[in-house]
């Protein structure tokens, strides 16, 4: 608590500090515009003009913003023109000063605090970030924001000062402005000199309020892993900086190998797990149930003739099984009557390889049906916009869960969570701007949980989360974290700045208790949160 109330105070007395130095910004505004006949004081405008458009979003001045991109815009224009200000622009440009003072007068909007939590700093590995931005304010307020997602930053106000850090190891990824007093795209070229020097060894990711193509380009060329627009949205900022410093490898392939003779089923095993893929080996293909059952495979590697019956039977077999229709069987044998080869093909084959087989052919071959397997796996059992399971998806994980929990005596959880006054939020921001925040919430739920756990979207607004082996308290605890964490996130759409919470109802697992109805019970437990106010976790009775 005293940790969260820290950082609290931390923002408050940062924003405070904001607002108290919008005078003295807005004076050396109206300084450089009385010269703006000298073209240094044109670009000190337009420099000055650009900081205060990238940062009044950020403390809660949109409209300040505004003004200031569009003030940024006008002076561009004369500058790349290499022209003074014309008439119109300078009247343009007096009419913008005064809605900068204006709305630096205004309250500033209410801001919502991140709050850290204990399981931020265990569920995330912390990464070093290098944060160049010249707006001290706007860098500070950005990089307590990484670290409340657990990402260590040093920041640097002008790109000079990277040369002497660049050595750090333990750097993970550059988050780089492109405009600086030095020049509109100094960013950019700051970072071609270090590739240039070969200083540079991590990815770059450049932040700007310019979205024009030559920044775009010019970013490109340098080596861009990313580029974001300015005012910073942390959801999308957090799902690239978790894209480039993730050491999670994806989940290894599974192969069921079906062969009667052992050492034949080892050799392809051992050559199969030299590719770092996962095998478990049936010889007698009458416990073949049980292994899919406990295995769970991607791919099913078979010889054509069996102890007991033929590998066309099993086929025939395997896809009479519901989770099975779809996934890839391939025929290992040394058949080679194509007659016979098209029948096992017509009876649930995928593809047949030839015995015998070298170790790279087998690697290569297997590995393709894998691939495109997963990614149309992914097409049915995902959410299109959020990548998380989708409702049919998701059931069919909850009832494996249930026979688990049940076989082994293991306790586990259910958590329904739903966006509070999500309409709200589609109605006052728009449609995009809703599916942002979904897409915000399912990147906290896969960034927080573990990797073990299973989330879905079950519809619209609402989310499942399955929390194997573990009890309610835990359970409570870690959604209480999320749920704090998702209310610190702010969003951006159309220059305002808004926040979202959510409500959750979590169970415990009954013994003998079915899919549907430890189901009613969490969805009942989230419709007393919402009844109790809203923005809370409550559990099941």
């Amino acid at each position: 608590m005293i940790a969260n109330e820290a950082l609290a105070e931390q923002l408050r007395q940062l924003r405070e500090s904001y607002a108290s130095a919008l005078p003295a910004k807005l004076a050396l505004v109206e300084q450089a515009f009385r010269s703006h006949q000298d073209k240094d004081a044109l670009r000190t405008l337009r420099h000055l003009a650009h900081g205060l458009a990238g940062s009044g979003t950020t403390f809660g001045y949109p409209e300040l913003s505004e003004a200031a991109r569009r003030l940024e815009i006008t002076v561009n224009a004369a500058l790349e023109a290499a022209r003074r200000l014309s008439e119109a622009e300078i009247a343009a440009t007096t009419e913008l000063l005064e809605t900068l003072c204006r709305a630096a007068q205004e309250p500033a909007v209410p801001m919502p605090t991140p709050i850290p939590s204990s399981a931020a700093a265990s569920a995330v590995a912390r990464k070093l970030i290098y944060l160049v931005e010249d707006d001290v304010a706007l860098a500070t307020d950005l990089a307590l924001q990484l670290r409340h997602f657990g990402y260590q930053v040093r920041t640097f106000e002008t790109p000079e000062w990277l040369y002497e850090a660049m050595a750090d190891p333990a750097l993970a990824v550059i988050l780089m402005d492109i405009v600086f007093p030095q020049g509109e795209l100094a960013g950019v070229e700051a970072i071609m000199e270090l590739a240039a020097a070969r200083f540079l060894k991590a990815p770059v990711v450049f932040m700007s309020v310019r979205g024009d193509l030559q920044a775009r380009l010019a970013a490109s060329r340098a080596g861009a892993a990313a580029y974001i627009m300015k005012p910073v949205e942390i959801g999308v900022l957090l799902n690239i900086l978790d894209g480039l410093t993730s050491d999670q490898q994806p989940e290894p392939y599974r192969v069921l190998i079906v062969e009667d003779s052992e050492p034949l089923a080892q050799h392809y095993a051992h050559v199969l797990q030299s590719a770092g893929i996962r095998t478990d080996v049936v010889t007698d293909p009458m416990q073949i149930l049980a292994h899919l059952a406990n295995f769970k495979p991607d791919l099913v590697l078979m010889d054509m003739y069996l102890p007991g019956c033929t590998g066309m039977e099993l086929a025939a077999v395997i896809r009479q099984l519901e989770n099975y229709d779809m996934v890839p069987i391939v025929f290992l044998s040394s058949e080679n009557d194509t007659g016979k080869q098209l029948t096992a093909m017509k009876l649930g084959g995928d593809d047949f390889l030839t015995k015998p087989i070298e170790p790279a052919h087998l690697i290569s071959a297997v590995t393709t049906r894998l691939r495109r397997y997963r990614v149309m796996r992914s097409y049915i059992e995902c959410d299109g916009l959020t990548g998380l399971l989708n409702h049919a998806a998701l059931k069919g994980r909850l009832s494996t869960e249930i026979s688990r929990a049940a076989r082994q005596s293991e306790a586990f959880c259910l958590a329904m969570i739903d966006v509070d006054l999500f309409k709200e939020v589609n109605d006052n921001h728009g449609h995009l701007a809703g599916d942002r925040v979904l897409r915000t919430l399912a990147e906290l739920l896969k960034r927080r949980l573990r990797r073990t756990d299973i989330i879905g979207r079950v519809g619209g607004d609402e989310f499942a989360v399955i929390l194997p082996h573990t009890q309610i308290a835990a359970a409570v605890s870690l959604l209480e974290s999320l749920k704090e964490a998702f209310s610190g996130v702010r969003h951006h759409a159309d220059g305002r700045e808004f926040a979202s919470a959510l409500s959750c109802g979590v169970v415990e697992f009954r013994r003998r208790e079915s899919a549907e109805a430890v189901s009613a019970r969490a969805d009942q437990a989230l419709y007393r949160a919402k009844e109790s106010g809203r923005n809370r976790v409550m559990t099941g009775e």
